[in-house]
């Protein structure tokens, strides 16, 4: 699904992704983990293409096509969604119609009619119901005078609309309380199946007792520095990164 060979990355001249190695199979879920400013963002901005970011070595594939060249834009339509840690408001935009234009679009790109009608709307009505989303929901402002917890559940009613290949949810737990968690963690796992695949970037364990990974990786200094299986995370909620600091300069 996704590999990335030896990526260096860097924003106004400054390097923060220094060499990091990652492939992600489709039907799997990888969440990494690091401490802060060790370019976790960055890296799901790099991955997601945003033009801020330049890539000054090493390749990005996604189903073995190379997408370091591509904009966003371009990526999204072949199937790479990011959520975001800070949603933008759009006011006078509601819901439903931002997504059927988003939909819409990445058809086009695809060389496809927009969907019909009534098809969009069985659809909207399908995942809404999936999430437990409030039809009234759908119909406000996208993400004005919303909370934490609602625009995150707007993201992922977005991801669940675009059933994009991969996902990359970026902090996707900052700023909320449990239940907005949860409702978030059931979105996500509702979504996963064997043809797409998740990355989950955090800074707490507690996002990955709901959404379990099939790995975890500490992101250091700009570059995977160990990798393990799902109990890694609770390691590092008991032990912090220092030991892992220790443990690469031996």
């Amino acid at each position: 699904m996704l590999e990335i060979k030896n990526l260096h990355a860097s924003v106004e001249e400054k390097n923060i992704l220094n060499g990091v190695n990652l492939e992600v199979k489709a039907g799997e879920v990888h969440a990494i983990m690091g401490p802060n400013g060790s370019g976790k963002s960055t890296l799901a901005s790099v991955i997601a293409g945003k033009e801020e970011f330049e890539i000054t070595k090493g390749d990005v594939l996604l189903e073995g096509e190379d997408i370091t060249e591509l904009d966003p834009e371009e990526r999204a339509h072949k199937g790479v969604f990011l959520s975001f840690q800070y949603p933008v408001e759009i006011p006078g935009v509601t819901v439903t119609n931002f997504i059927k234009t988003a939909i819409n679009e990445s058809r086009k790109a695809q060389g496809l009619e927009d969907m019909p009608a009534s098809e969009m709307l069985k659809k909207i009505k399908e995942k809404a119901d999936l999430l437990e989303i409030d039809r009234k929901f759908l119909s406000r402002s996208l993400n004005e005078g919303f909370s934490g917890g609602e625009k995150k559940r707007n993201e992922i009613f977005q991801l669940a609309m675009m059933e994009p290949k991969l996902a990359i949810l970026d902090e996707t737990d900052s700023g909320l309380d449990i239940d907005a968690l949860k409702v978030v963690a059931n979105g996500v796992n509702k979504l996963r199946n064997k043809d797409n695949a998740v990355i989950v970037i955090t800074h707490y364990q507690r996002l990955l007792d709901y959404i379990v990974p099939d790995f975890v990786h500490v992101l250091m200094d700009g570059r995977i520095v160990k990798s393990g299986p799902k109990e890694l995370a609770y390691e590092l909620e008991e032990k912090g990164y220092d030991w892992i600091k220790e443990e690469v300069k031996a």
